[in-house]
């Protein structure tokens, strides 16, 4: 799949470039900074030892928003394509940075994803493995938890989904 020309839904804000784009189509400064930004807030911020880059890079999209000045990621979400890790599409490694929190970047970041993702699979419903303590913010979007916490790399987790509406 081809990334799109313009957002789908972003409200543009100041000093920042959203890009949505396949792994192949970021280049390798790019690829290096959102590793670095998702090392930070996942392993040293979160205090978690686990492997970040890992194979699902490879088949999804990624959506980022960079910062004009710094030309850093200041949010960033995956959508691993359907069939590599669920049935269905999964938006992941959802992040805004230390310096960009506190601004509604992460629900913007978040309604956006979901906007691709269902340009990308229509009909499809939309699968996250969230941290339980963002349970509500995931579910003010319409996730709906499935089954009970779990603990991955030592932080609960809840899986929910996001059921594609019919008319």
């Amino acid at each position: 799949m081809k990334a799109a020309a313009e957002p789908a839904l972003l409200t543009r804000l100041p000093d920042t470039d959203w890009q949505w784009c396949r792994f192949d189509d970021l280049d390798l400064r790019k690829l290096q900074a959102i590793h670095r930004a998702r090392q930070q807030v996942f392993v040293v911020e979160q205090a978690c030892a686990f492997l970040d880059a890992d194979v699902y890079d490879e088949v999804a999209f990624h959506l980022c928003a960079w910062s004009l000045h710094g030309g850093e990621p200041i949010a960033y979400a995956r959508v691993i394509d359907p069939g590599a890790k669920h049935d269905e599409p999964s938006i992941g490694r959802v992040l805004t940075t230390l310096a960009a929190r506190g601004h509604g970047l992460g629900r913007l970041l978040v309604r956006e994803a979901i906007v691709r993702t269902r340009e990308a699979w229509p009909r499809r419903d939309i699968r996250i493995s969230a941290q339980s303590r963002l349970e509500p913010f995931y579910a003010s979007f319409g996730f709906a938890a499935l089954g009970e916490p779990y603990l991955d790399d030592g932080i609960a987790h809840t899986d929910m989904l996001l059921a594609w509406s019919r008319p």
